[in-house]
């Protein structure tokens, strides 16, 4: 049995939650997919997936597995778009959507240097904080930071994201500083509104399983940019990506907690409603933000 088709089928089955609309996908009966699928877990060795008649449950190797698979799909979908665009030039609209902060920071730096070297496209780009449905919504991808929910969104990891709890030395000097997740409890914490991407709550090590909490405090915003301002001023501690408070901790106006504690990086990633023929820009424009993200010399200069 082909292993690319059994690859392409699990990446169906995982993305979509289903045999029979992975089957659908590919215009297959729901048997074969389930076939190529324990084919590929009898190859590896290893149970990639879960399946009930209910659901469809990745286990921790096939959430693992799932990542490369993608992002080997997508270097072939790359690699086959080079050649057979050969001197067709991208042109056309290309919408994106990214988190305020990140995108200010990250994505729209990128975008005047995608644009030199494609000067057909046209980008619009979109910054919040809420999670934009970018099928209903007309983008044609979206950066996302953190962990994604399930969705039937074509997902691409790009690098990694750690968080940290930071405070500045006056509320620690005030509040005292925590000893362990649990103390937050009695603190100040600037927290996401429900209507923003942290969905999940705050990600901590503990006893060694990663585990969330959902801590309170008197203050929340939609605007992560808006809680970092806070916390510089003494309101409380946040929960912070390292690429926005690196130079606030080097310069001594943030201190980190609870570092013992620190969950292990969760992703950055581009997101788009499907794989199969994504137009010419789209495929430019992940392949441009991989090889930029992807490269561990870019985090370091950008901080």
């Amino acid at each position: 049995m082909d292993k690319l088709k059994q690859i392409e089928s699990f990446v169906g089955v995982a993305t979509k939650g289903s045999l029979t609309a992975a089957a659908k996908a590919e215009g297959v009966a729901p048997a074969v997919i389930g076939r190529r699928i324990d084919a590929l877990e009898e190859r590896l060795g290893v149970k990639l997936m879960v399946r009930t008649t209910r659901r469809i449950t990745l286990t921790h190797e096939g959430s693992a597995f799932l990542d490369d698979c993608q992002r080997v799909l997508a270097d072939l979908s790359n690699a086959e778009a080079s050649v057979s665009a050969g001197g067709v030039k991208a042109s056309g609209y290309l919408r994106i959507t990214a988190p305020a902060g990140f995108g200010r920071r990250h994505v729209a730096p990128m975008v005047p240097r995608f644009l030199a070297q494609h000067p057909d496209v046209h980008v619009s780009l979109n910054l919040s904080d809420r999670v934009v449905d970018i099928v209903n919504e007309s983008f044609d991808c979206a950066v996302r930071v953190g962990d994604l929910p399930d969705s039937s969104l074509v997902s691409v990891r790009l690098a990694d994201n750690r968080r940290q709890c930071v405070a500045a030395p006056s509320y620690l000097k005030r509040a005292g500083t925590p000893k362990s997740p649990n103390e937050l409890s009695r603190h100040e914490c600037l927290t996401l509104s429900s209507d923003a991407s942290q969905t999940r709550g705050w990600a901590f090590t503990v006893d060694g399983a990663v585990t969330h909490l959902r801590p309170s405090g008197r203050l929340d915003c939609s605007d992560g940019q808006v809680l970092h301002e806070w916390c510089v001023q003494g309101m409380g501690i946040a929960w912070r990506s390292t690429w926005e408070v690196v130079e606030d901790i080097a310069e001594g106006r943030l201190v980190s907690v609870l570092d013992e504690y620190a969950a292990p990086p969760n992703g950055i990633y581009v997101v788009f409603p499907q794989r199969k023929h994504l137009p010419l820009r789209v495929r430019l424009w992940l392949d441009f933000l991989k090889h930029s993200w992807g490269d561990p010399s870019y985090w370091k200069l950008a901080a």
